[in-house]
């Protein structure tokens, strides 16, 4: 019996309790409260960190509302020359859009989590699959699917609203309902192809190597992330996107000089359609080692000059010599160490299944049940990774004034904030959490004064 399924027998049962007798009623209620009162002590410590996590977000949210809306009628002064009145009230327009369908989708994610943990959903697919295949890799692969399938058809609708209502009320939005169907298959199939294998790796090891499991599963995830960042760039992008080299001569012998500059080597300059899904536009770097290509939107080079086109990249440069994504996946291997050894401990504790509100014990149900809570209590480090990511785009742009013209990347990021409508009057806490680039006001104050 699937969640949903559950969930409106549940919603029928009330209506047929609410038709009974009031001394009933009372018995029922009494029931209910039992139940509540006897939850384990690790269901009530999710439960409230699951319910500040939501209510601290949507506070945040809150707070990003009334400031944009507060600073919609006037451009900020030092963009008044820059950016018009009509480009800053879409930004912000667009942003409360954005906010709050975001929040909505909190909602319902945070009703989704419930339902598979407290709510009994885990246990009742994990029953249900019993049904048809006996415990081992199997049953295990089963249950992960069949969760992510569900958490797929929640986030789905979420995706067609985002792409096809608010993506393409505020113009950015060109991709068709046939290409939309393409990326979504590709998608899946992907995952299939490159997640089953993973999946099926991590729960052989959870079974056949004992207590120390997680530390081989450890090294083994660092090896797959070394690899998928080297063969993105060649076999995994452009299965979604045409890349073309460079053809503007003018740019690619100023790009060509920038990265002698910089000794940067690199695979080869490319072009992406990225047009043809929006009308956003980025540049960026990919890869590892000597499969290392720099990639521009095919909307930033129609948008830019070459002395802007070229600042960016040296922004992007600046990740590279000052070695942010270097740390950034040291980082990523700190943490999943940790987390990785949480786990391991948490999957032998018995509080730990039945506080999240499932009976049966099994490495599939463990894996599903710590990436589902894991969030709840991971949410007040946000800030630090936040902060982080802003320091290193400062020193990103104090690379990039460094070889290239600071008021060059100064123009390049007016128009690519009007371009994307990105708002320039952001809630200052709700930055500081979330946004992983310094406010549009600051950064420019801070390339002025370089």
């Amino acid at each position: 019996m699937s969640i949903q399924m559950r969930w409106f027998l549940s919603c029928a049962i009330i209506q047929i309790h609410l038709r009974v007798e009031s001394r009933l009623l009372h018995i029922a209620d009494n029931v209910v409260i039992f139940r509540i009162a006897s939850m384990p002590l690790f269901s009530w410590i999710f439960l409230a960190a699951l319910l500040a996590t939501l209510g601290t977000k949507l506070w945040l949210a809150r707070r990003q509302l009334a400031s944009v809306g507060a600073n919609r009628a006037h451009v900020p002064a030092e963009f008044a020359e820059k950016i018009t009145l009509a480009a800053h009230q879409k930004a912000a327009d667009y942003t409360v859009a954005k906010t709050r369908l975001g929040n909505l989708e909190l909602l319902i994610d945070a009703l989704f989590v419930l339902l598979l943990t407290l709510g009994g959903g885990l246990d009742l697919i994990d029953r249900a699959i019993q049904a048809y295949s006996a415990p081992g890799l199997a049953h295990d692969l089963l249950l992960i699917g069949a969760v992510t399938v569900l958490s797929g058809i929640v986030g789905l609708p979420f995706s067609i609203y985002r792409t096809f209502a608010v993506e393409a009320r505020f113009g950015f939005n060109r991709v068709t309902v046939g290409l939309f169907i393409a990326d979504l298959l590709k998608q899946l199939l992907l995952g299939a192809a490159i997640g089953i294998p993973l999946i099926s790796a991590v729960l052989w090891m959870m079974s056949a190597l004992g207590g120390w499991w997680w530390l081989y599963a450890w090294v083994f995830w660092m090896l797959v992330n070394v690899l998928m960042i080297t063969v993105f760039p060649t076999w995994i992008a452009p299965l979604f996107n045409k890349f073309s080299p460079l053809a503007n001569e003018e740019l690619k012998t100023r790009i060509e000089n920038l990265l002698t500059r910089c000794g940067f080597k690199s695979q080869g300059l490319f072009v992406m359609d990225g047009s043809k899904r929006s009308s956003h536009g980025n540049a960026y770097f990919t890869g590892f080692g000597k499969s290392k290509r720099i990639v521009f939107f095919d909307t930033l080079i129609e948008r830019l000059q070459p002395t802007e086109i070229e600042a960016v990249l040296a922004h992007e440069l600046g990740h590279f010599k000052r070695r942010h994504i270097t740390k950034r996946i040291a980082l990523s291997f700190l943490i999943s160490f940790f987390l990785l050894a949480l786990l391991g401990w948490l999957i032998g504790q018995p509080w730990f299944y039945s506080g999240l509100g499932v009976g049966n014990r099994g490495n599939g149900v463990a894996l599903i049940l710590f990436f589902a809570a894991l969030p709840a209590f991971t949410f007040a480090l946000q800030p630090l990774s936040s902060m982080l990511s802003r320091k290193h785009e400062f020193e990103a742009d104090e690379y990039a004034a460094q070889q290239t013209h600071s008021g060059d990347l100064v123009t390049a990021l007016v128009k690519l904030y009007q371009d994307n409508a990105s708002t320039l009057t952001p809630d200052p806490l709700y930055s500081a959490i979330y946004d992983s680039h310094p406010p549009a006001a600051i950064r420019i104050a801070h390339l002025k004064s370089i």
